[in-house]
């Protein structure tokens, strides 16, 4: 794999939970910007900090992280009601 990006629905879980930055920065440690540059893809984080973030999310890492971009809700052909 040519490229090393790591994305991540850091930012649609703390808009869904109505957490900013800057309080998800203190609950895990690290500095506010860090937050930032994790939401944007300028920063992959730890295994160790990816599965803190999932712990304070309290849903699986592959929630929160992947590989590959996150299909675009409400895009997803299969029906959900099956």
């Amino acid at each position: 794999m040519s490229s090393e990006i790591t994305y991540n629905r850091i930012a649609m879980l703390r808009a869904e939970r109505g957490i900013s930055r800057r309080q998800l920065a203190d609950a895990l440690g690290v500095h506010y910007q860090t937050v930032g540059y994790l939401e944007r893809g300028e920063f992959s984080p730890s295994l160790h900090l990816a599965l803190r973030i999932s712990t304070y999310f309290e849903v699986p890492v592959e929630i929160v992280f992947a590989l590959e971009p996150f299909p675009r809700l409400g895009t997803d052909p299969v029906s959900r009601s099956a």
